[in-house]
């Protein structure tokens, strides 16, 4: 199982300002089982207001300091935190993290089955 944490402001479509992650991803993300949440320095009742609207079910909502504790609570084979900022890929690789930056030019270098449907797969 593969674990995303997701910064909001400058990362989601959403934020502000906005970023490169869709909605639509982070609903791709959940339908391939992937545990899916919010690491932000946005308030967590803001975070959880948000999911909420968007209709999805998180599995987590924390501060960005806090993004260890989300890996201790849960075991995933693969952990990816997408930010935008220095602050981001801090606080994701002091957790053991691997730190996706949101822009375009290093989106391509992102897992290739992180949002994709393995192939053969009606969801795709």
């Amino acid at each position: 199982m593969t674990l995303v944490s997701f910064d909001i402001d400058g990362t989601l479509e959403i934020g502000d300002p906005p970023g490169i992650v869709s909605v639509a991803m982070v609903r791709q993300a959940k339908r391939l089982g992937h545990l899916v949440g919010s690491c932000s320095d946005r308030p967590i009742g803001f975070q959880r207001d948000l999911w909420e609207r968007l209709r999805i079910a998180v599995d987590f909502t924390v501060l960005k300091h806090q993004l260890a504790d989300v890996r201790a609570r849960f075991t995933a084979t693969a952990y990816y935190h997408i930010g935008d900022t220095d602050v981001d890929a801090f606080y994701a690789t002091g957790a053991g993290f691997s730190f996706l930056k949101a822009d375009a030019p290093t989106r391509a270098l992102w897992p290739s089955d992180l949002f994709a449907a393995p192939p053969g797969d009606a969801c795709a």
